[in-house]
């Protein structure tokens, strides 16, 4: 990877270069280099396989550039970038390119200036995990994969079904995922900005599914860490005891179902609905389901929701934003209650000066100001990291769901009674548009029937889906477990930090039984 200051150096070269261009009234550099380490685990007890069959590594770096030119014609602004350059050479690309893509912006104010808040957090990664080296990357996915196969043969309900532990094998295991690391240095400077600055952060995210094929029962088991002890076998016992626990899964009809959404399903809301509709980009579109309620109820009293990019030891904090901006606590919901939004400098800054900023907010923008401070602008791209070829966008950091009477896990279960536990889903969805709330998802694994307060038997994969609400989930939260796993979504760009959560009346719709006829 390209060293900080190597990169801190470019940009200050940019700079200086830049303020000699006539025609730029303003521009904003940023510098960035991102290692995605990536090992796929695939085991199978019955086929010749590895392991770990795939270990490899992607690396990136290079210069963008958001400039702000004169013209005759008015204020254009434009962006560029130039890939494995950082030389005056790239710079000179990255400019022409930014010229040649710049339009005129009514809604433009200036690129980002301080917000009055002070950086807090510096110096939060590890070393050791930002230095991995190759075979430190291959032995945490063989953790993974250990673990689970010890939990596999060690299992007594598996060594009965299959006629004794030697026999466990002949059931059909197999475990499927990936460990996969990412590591990040940026330097940013602008013409706004009083000096240059730079971070770094590493993180590491583990996911393994694991499968008896006999009994086509499955399970899952993930992880996300900021430190290289977070890479522990862990991820892979937890799949095997959830397969090991679907044996034997039995179908439920369609109604209405008190129900606990597990961690990952509650990731699930929070990535495809909830986190996209609380930003300022989403409310200026008026595609929220929030939509004009900043200061009302959207949500159940029990439930508070924040996100905190400076929260040392939380997976997914930074330093600065990649406006260069202090990273920070936002609180979204408090108590129930819509109190602030996700942003980064330009969408605060035409919600600011919308005309219709009221009607879309539900409450006057200037009065609202502190519930759109920009915190989060990042340049996410697909598979992690912070990429110098894109303009900042709104993402997540560490997504916080905490309950205002935290409950134990047999508490909750007591206060579903009869119902549902939902560990896992996939393919969710909004339908009808984000606004309008209503979405669907499938239940694929790590789910339970409930009774009487107790875990009751598996529940069948694939053989229901949820279609609701996601205003009405909000309202009808009952309780909020107090243990939160850091938790993350296929290609999400925020960890959430979910816990179990009760939900009363969840709408759930069997899946129809194919049998074929002869």
């Amino acid at each position: 990877m390209i060293s900080r200051e190597r990169l801190e150096r470019a940009v200050h070269e940019a700079l200086a270069l830049l303020r000699s261009v006539e025609d730029v009234r303003e521009a904003e550099v940023f510098a960035a280099s991102n290692q995605h380490l990536l090992t796929r685990l695939h085991y199978t007890s019955h086929l010749p396989c590895n392991g770990a069959e795939e270990p490899k590594s992607t690396l990136a770096y290079g210069i963008g550039i958001r400039a702000v030119f004169r013209t005759p014609t008015g204020v254009h602004v434009g962006f560029g970038s130039e890939p494995s350059d950082l030389t005056a050479e790239g710079v000179r690309q990255a400019l022409a390119k930014a010229r040649q893509s710049a339009v005129p912006d009514p809604e433009f104010v200036s690129l980002p200036q301080p917000t009055g808040e002070a950086r807090t957090l510096t110096r939060h990664h590890d070393a050791r995990l930002m230095n991995l080296r190759d075979t430190d990357l291959v032995r945490a996915g063989w953790k993974a994969l250990r673990g689970a196969l010890r939990t596999f043969l060690s299992s007594r309900r598996l060594a009965e079904v299959a006629g004794g532990r030697r026999q466990i094998s002949s059931l059909g295991l197999i475990l499927s995922g990936d460990v996969s690391i990412v590591q990040e240095r940026i330097a940013i400077g602008s013409t706004r900005l009083p000096r240059v600055q730079t971070d770094e952060s590493a993180l590491c995210l583990t996911f393994l599914t694991a499968m008896v094929e006999r009994f086509q029962a499955k399970g899952s088991g993930w992880a996300t860490g900021w430190r290289l002890s977070d890479l522990t076998e862990e991820t892979g016992v937890q799949a095997a005891r959830a397969a090991i626990a679907a044996v034997g899964g039995i179908r439920v009809r369609s109604g209405s179902y008190r129900v606990i959404l597990g961690p990952q399903a509650v990731t699930d809301l929070m990535t495809h609905l909830i986190i996209p509709g609380l930003t300022t980009r989403t409310f200026y579109a008026g595609n929220s389901p929030f939509q004009g309620r900043l200061g009302e109820r959207v949500a159940s009293p029990e439930v508070s929701l924040y996100d905190h990019g400076a929260a040392r030891g939380l997976v997914a904090s930074k330093g600065i934003t990649c406006e260069g901006l202090p990273t920070g606590r936002t609180d979204l919901i408090r108590e129930g209650v819509l109190v602030g939004l996700l942003s980064n400098s330009y969408e605060t800054e035409r919600l600011l000066r919308d005309p219709r900023g009221k009607e879309k907010l539900g409450t006057d923008p200037r009065r609202g100001r502190k519930a759109l401070v920009p915190r989060n602008g990042f340049r996410r791209g697909t598979g992690g990291g912070r990429h110098f070829d894109r303009p900042p966008r709104i993402a997540g950091t560490n997504v916080v769901l905490e309950g205002k009477r935290p409950l134990s896990a047999r508490q909750l279960l007591r206060l579903v009674g009869d119902g549902l536990y939902i560990g896992r889903t996939w393919y969710t969805y909004p339908i009808n548009g984000l606004a309008a709330g209503d979405f669907t998802c499938t239940v694929i694994g790590d789910s339970f029937l409930i009774r009487d307060g107790r875990l009751a038997g598996p529940l069948k994969p694939n053989t229901v889906r949820i279609n609701d609400n996601i205003q009405r989930v909000l309202k009808s939260i009952a309780g909020v477990g107090q243990e939160r796993k850091g938790t993350f979504a296929w290609g999400a760009d925020e960890v959430v930090y979910a816990p179990d959560v009760v939900v009363e009346g969840v709408r759930i719709t069997e899946i129809a039984e194919f049998t074929e006829q002869l």
